[in-house]
This record gives C-alpha cells, structure tokens and sequence, in this order.
C-alpha cells in the first residue's frame, strides 16, 4: 500500500513540475488528435488509420476524384489530369492538382513528393503498387465497381471518402438528390411514351482496322440507371463481374431488337472512341440495322463519365430524357 501511495505521489510531483515548465501543450495536442482520429475499413476489407478528416488527398481514378469534387474536396493529386478532364466534366477540377502519372501505373515519387493525408485508390491497380502507396500514406483502396450491385457501390465509395474527409451531409445530399434525379428521369420518360422502352448502351473504340464495341450490361452502373428509368435493356451478352461490360462487334449489333434505342457516348478528344459516326458510316452492317434507318440511334454528350459518381449519372439521366424524348 505505502508502494502505491508513493506513485501515486510521485506521478503527481512529476505532472504538477511538467506544469510549471509549461511541457504540457504536446500532451494535449495529442489528446486532442487522438480525439479527432478515425479508424475506416476500405473495400479490401483493410483497416486505415486517419489522424483526422484528410484535407490533401491524391486520387488515382476518376470515379474517386468524381466523387471527391462532388464532396467539395478538391484532390491534391490526380491521375492524367488530361484524360479526367477530357472524359469528366461532370464535376470539373476546381484546382490545378498535380498529374501523378497514369491511372494504371501513378508515380509514386509524385504521389510522396505532395506529402497527402490520405491516398485514394481502387483494387484495380496492382496489390504491389497498393502496398508501395502505404509506405507514404494512408490509402483506401475502394473497389471501383460491382456488377451484383452497381449503384449500392457507387453510394458505399461515396460514403467512405465523406467519412474519410469528413463531408458526410455533403454526400447525404449528394444521394438524395440523385434518388431525386432517378425518380424525375422515370417519370418524364413515362410521360413521353418510353416507360419500358427496349434500349442499349454501348461505347466503342477502333485499334488499327478493329472495331470493338462495349454491351453495358444491368451490371454496370449505366445499366442499372436505365433499369431506374424504367427502360429495358435489350443486350443479351453477359457482362464481367465487376463493370458489367460486355464485348460484341457490329456483327453483334444485329441481335438487337428492330425498335430498340442504340445509345452511346464517345468523345471528340479521343478519336478512336467515335466509331458509330467514324468508320461504321461506311460500313454494309451498321447501315442496314433497323434502328440505324429508323435514326433511333442516340449519341449523349461528351464528359459523362460511364464508371463515375453520382454528378456523371445524373447528367446521363438529363442526356437519356433528353435524347428520347426527342
């Protein structure tokens, strides 16, 4: 007893000369700190560790700089800077982030050179690059997309990175308002005769002599909001378990019902991404398609992101009402 008495004693001797040395500021600093810490579980299933909402963030695919513009965040770090600007004026940049490199192989001296508070990237880059990016920051890594249930997905990676940088009313808005948006869409298609309607989204590209043309699926995130807008895809190729794309050509496009809607986006930044009004112009199969001579064939407008957050698919909800109705 006369042993823990004299501790207890002493501790108190020590905290009352700390504090007439004025040496207990960095032990509030960390209570404080340690308040403002927060522990998140990223799509791998992988505890991280924030000190506090994060303010400098490096994103190293467009779905999560999406979001994290729409979250009122402006990233410090962005991968091809170009490409996101071309494909995603959604939710255009509001700074000029530093370019760190590809989505598919971001420089990891750029990345360490910003000194982020957290890192944002998606398992669809290696483990490898993942575990170099942890030795200079936290990093969520989101799983980009999933077939099983596409929107949930989106909404689930919106709601981590508000948590992550503390703009969780922010994202609250940003799904009702897009809720909003679906039931709007629906609504106004109904009213206009194409509750129902058989349609198909695709986007294509052209390697060499090759054109190749991406079904979307119900799986992927397009597909699923067409599935909300009451629309009723008429692609019956199966799609990959993550984005819901599937792989035809134009022989392919023949399976489509003579009444369907053809949709699609390109981009006059990328000019192999233009087939259906590039080669496929002068090609016998294209032209002799149903839905080609009936000119129900729809291109929506550049800069709606097909994988992105909910600011590229409410404009794709606008371009669809928009595009039909006419």
């Amino acid at each position: 007893m006369r042993r823990l008495l004299f501790t207890a004693a002493a501790a108190t001797a020590a905290a009352l000369a700390l504090s007439s040395c004025g040496t207990t500021e960095p032990a509030a600093d960390d209570a404080k700190k340690n308040a403002r810490s927060l522990t998140l579980t990223d799509g791998t299933g992988t505890k991280v560790k924030l000190d506090g909402p994060a303010k400098k963030v490096v994103g190293t695919e467009w779905n999560a700089v999406e979001s994290l513009i729409s979250l009122g965040v402006d990233p410090t770090g962005v991968s091809d800077v170009k490409g996101y600007q071309t494909w995603d004026t959604a939710a255009p940049l509001k700074n000029d982030p530093k370019d760190v490199g590809t989505r598919g192989e971001p420089s990891m001296d750029t990345i360490a050179s910003l000194k982020p508070d957290l890192i944002v990237a998606t398992t669809d880059l290696p483990a490898a690059a993942v575990k170099q990016m942890r030795e200079i920051a936290p990093v969520l890594n989101l799983r980009p997309a999933d077939a099983a249930d596409p929107i949930g997905q989106m909404t689930e990676n919106l709601d981590l990175l508000a948590r992550a940088t503390g703009t969780t009313d922010r994202a609250a808005k940003l799904k009702k308002d897009f809720d909003a948006k679906l039931a709007e869409g629906k609504k106004k298609l109904a009213a206009a005769g194409h509750g129902g309607a058989k349609y198909a989204f695709a986007d294509g590209y052209v390697t060499g002599n090759q054109t190749s043309i991406r079904p979307y699926t119900d799986g992927s995130l397009v597909g699923a909001v067409n599935k909300k807008l009451g629309l009723e895809n008429d692609w019956t190729v199966k799609g990959d378990k993550a984005y819901g794309l599937g792989a035809t050509d134009v022989e392919g496009l023949t399976k489509l019902d003579e009444d369907v809607h053809f949709a699609y986006i390109g981009n006059d930044g990328d000019k192999s991404s233009n087939p259906f009004t590039g080669v496929l112009k002068k090609d016998k199969v294209w032209t002799s398609l149903p839905f080609v001579k009936k000119d129900n064939v729809h291109r929506l407008p550049d800069g709606i992101w097909m994988f992105g957050g909910t600011e590229s698919m409410s404009r794709y909800v606008d371009s669809v009402v928009e595009a039909l109705k006419k």
